[in-house]
């Protein structure tokens, strides 16, 4: 098992969010430090951590580290991570 930590920005143009290609990073703080960057150029970004089984291709379910800018409610329902 793995933990797989993802910054993901979003662009926004004429109300709709599109996504950028996700970053894999090595841990929650390069993470959280990587999303504060690119909120300073992205309309939204997020962090989130899940497991991962290499062996087996399943993940869980995302948990949320950090959410900036305006996003969608159920991105935000996410549970949060310590």
């Amino acid at each position: 098992m793995a933990e797989l930590y993802v910054v993901q920005s979003f662009n926004q143009a004429k109300g709709c969010y599109s996504p950028d290609a996700p970053i894999q990073v090595q841990d929650a703080s390069q993470a959280r430090r990587l999303a504060e960057r690119l909120s300073l150029y992205k309309a939204a970004v997020i962090a989130f951590v899940r497991v991962a089984d290499i062996n087996t291709g399943d993940y869980s379910v995302p948990r949320l580290l950090v959410a900036i800018g305006e996003l969608p409610e159920e991105i935000l329902e996410l549970e949060r991570a310590d």
